[in-house]
């Protein structure tokens, strides 16, 4: 279809109010939204590409109103001529027209529909995608303040908002604006006083919409984040549902749950109640607009200034202009609705998401930078576009040079924190709960930016490299083992997506899975459910390695990667791991005697900082931190 382009466009970034919660009780008096103009722009952008289409709808839509406009005045005309003069040829042949202009008003109508509904859909598609990837590019700070459930009521709720308004709206608020302006055009011709007459109740109808849509705009927006906040607790609840059997929480979920609902049903009556005195209200009004033209077009009958046809054509046309016009306040609901839900997806989309930041130096990390080995190529950079510009891998030498980060301002998690790792170690990180063992593999990663001075991979600062290439570079195996509901196949072809089955089947192997995974019902091709529920915690632990395994990476991070298993898997996995860890720079967070006694130097992190440092021997013979976090961890087991 003309105008239908498929290619990527970018809308103008909003400055948009951030969203407002509330978590329950009386519906929040929202003030008006602060500029619904600006965001029925935004959304006519996404309708930009598909110019030739919307004017082809236009074209329709003005073809079928004018064509219902003929009726009413064919109606006049068989009143005062045929029927006056008894024609009943003449009457039959303005009942077929009349009978042909409404079908083929409806057909045009229904064409212009079809049309719409093919661009809204392109559209959304957009705006969807848009979402979504936008979501994808959003720091860790982002989500650890916006719950899943809030962003999966912007995808659902809010899109569908916006798609009911587009995709079957738009099309009835056009042929209704239309229906009037040209009902308008054909009183005056037929009557310009009748018409004068008629004038009296428009601006009454349209005042009285325009006032109620103001509360409705309030009204509306509350009830989508409302709508956001009750899936934020049913999907809590859902992916929590062992933890809430085991501890016996049913009641207090549901609750919290009814506290949600009770809120969205407030916000809801608020919303309807206002929007739903439209209806009737209006239809009050063009009642009073039909008895104020019949009163009219009687008395100018009386004084020989209008016919009788003349008094039918109006009295139908203002039946005819009262129904859009009800119509068009009708559709405020969703008007309301998707303007409220447009504001809270650009809110989203305008949110700043992660930065390269080429080139990026703070004060001291310049003398910090050493030149890299010579055999050894650095990450892309931020400029480059493509693995083809700097080819080789990197070695693995990191330097973190009095690194500084807080979560929150002012609550230092990592202070001055400085390591020196040469390629190839393998580096435990312990500490006490909290001590910033896994901010510090945050930091590297760069799911939290450093807040001072520098860290360094082959002497090149991570803030300076693309960080899909700086990721790369890095295989994770963390405690928290997320699988996707697909097969166990394609779970760990999720470590390098271009590995062959006999890669994967390989990587399986090293990391002692294969063998769990050949008695699944259909071994490699078995699906997973949702979060992998149908495996073992072990079992889940063993297909993230694998992952890893087949990732290959130059920098292996491992977050406690054996906690899940039993001692004797542990025993096979530790040989896979050493294989793997072997020639490769390792950051292992670990408390296991095997883990730790195998590392090349053991960090020892308390209060953000480093109070020790060397071979697990070394700390041992020293008798201080580490021994005694040792001792306690390990009492009974030989030193």
């Amino acid at each position: 279809m003309s105008g239908m382009s498929e290619d990527k466009f970018y809308p103008p970034a909003a400055d948009l109010r951030s969203s407002m919660h509330r978590p329950g009780g009386r519906p929040k008096q929202f003030e008006k939204a602060k500029n619904p103009r600006k965001a029925l722009v935004r959304l006519a952008w996404y309708l930009k590409p598909y110019g030739a289409s919307m004017a082809l709808v236009l074209v329709l839509i003005v073809v079928s109103s004018l064509l219902g406009l003929v009726g009413p005045y064919l109606l006049g005309l068989a009143i005062d001529t045929f029927i006056a003069n008894k024609d009943l040829a003449g009457l039959g042949r303005v009942a077929l027209m009349m009978l042909a202009s409404y079908v083929l008003s409806n057909l045009f109508l229904m064409a212009s529909n079809w049309v719409m509904a093919r661009v809204s859909q392109y559209a959304l598609r957009e705006l969807r995608k848009d979402l979504f990837g936008h979501l994808q590019t959003l720091p860790m700070r982002f989500f650890d303040t916006h719950p899943a459930g809030g962003l999966m009521s912007r995808l659902t709720n809010d899109i569908d908002a916006i798609n009911q308004a587009v995709s079957q709206n738009v099309t009835s608020l056009v042929a209704s604006v239309v229906t009037m302006v040209g009902i308008l055009a054909a009183m005056f011709t037929l009557n310009h006083w009748l018409a004068l007459a008629s004038l009296v109740v428009v601006p009454i109808m349209f005042g009285f919409t325009r006032f109620i849509a103001k509360y409705t705009r309030k009204g509306f927006r509350n009830l989508q984040e409302n709508l956001g906040k009750l899936n934020e607790t049913a999907e809590e609840s859902i992916s929590g549902i062992k933890t809430i059997k085991a501890f016996r929480r049913k009641d207090s979920v549901i609750a919290e749950f009814s506290a949600r609902n009770q809120a969205v049903y407030e916000a809801g009556v608020y919303a309807n109640s206002y929007s739903m005195l439209l209806m009737p209200l209006t239809q009050l009004l063009g009642d009073f607009f039909v008895v104020v033209l019949a009163a009219s077009g009687s008395w100018l009958a009386l004084k020989g200034m209008a016919s009788v046809g003349t008094i039918a054509s109006f009295v139908n046309y203002g039946h005819n202009f009262t129904s859009p016009l009800r119509q068009v306040a009708n559709l405020y609901n969703s008007i309301q609705a998707a303007l409220a839900g447009a504001e809270r997806v650009f809110e989203i989309i305008d949110t700043p998401g992660e930065a390269d930041d080429p080139g990026l130096q703070v004060e001291g990390a310049a003398a910090d930078h050493a030149a890299p080995a010579a055999s050894c190529a650095v990450v892309l950079p931020a400029g480059a576009t493509n693995s083809a510009d700097l080819p080789k891998p990197i070695c693995g030498d990191v330097q973190f040079r009095n690194v500084q980060f807080a979560y929150v301002p002012g609550t230092p998690i990592i202070k001055d924190f400085s390591l020196d790792v040469t390629a190839g170690q393998t580096i435990a990180l312990v500490g006490p709960t909290g001590a910033g063992k896994t901010t510090i593999i945050n930091l590297l990663t760069r799911f939290y930016e450093i807040q001072g001075r520098s860290i360094c991979i082959d002497g090149i600062d991570i803030r300076e490299m693309r960080k899909d290439e700086l990721r790369r570079n890095l295989g994770l195996v963390l405690q928290d083992t997320f699988l996707f509901a697909d097969t166990v196949m394609e779970n760990i072809r999720y470590g390098r997506l271009d590995a062959s089955d006999e890669e994967c089947i390989e990587a399986a192997r090293m990391a002692e899975a294969d063998h769990f995974i050949r008695q699944l019902p259909r071994d490699y091709q078995t699906n997973l459910s949702e979060r992998a529920g149908n495996l073992s915690t072990g079992q889940r632990q063993l297909l993230s390695i694998s992952r890893a395994i087949l990732a290959d990476p130059a920098i292996l991070i491992l977050d406690e990667a054996t906690s899940s298993v039993d001692t004797r898997t542990e025993g096979r996995i530790q040989k896979a791991l050493l294989r793997l860890m072997q020639g490769r720079t390792s950051f292992v967070i670990a408390h296991r005697l095997s883990t730790i006694r195998d590392a090349d130097k053991v960090v020892v992190i308390n209060n953000g900082g480093i109070v020790e440092q060397g071979s697990h021997d070394e700390l041992i013979a020293r008798r201080g931190f580490y021994y005694n976090l040792y001792v306690s961890q390990f009492k009974g087991h030989q030193i």
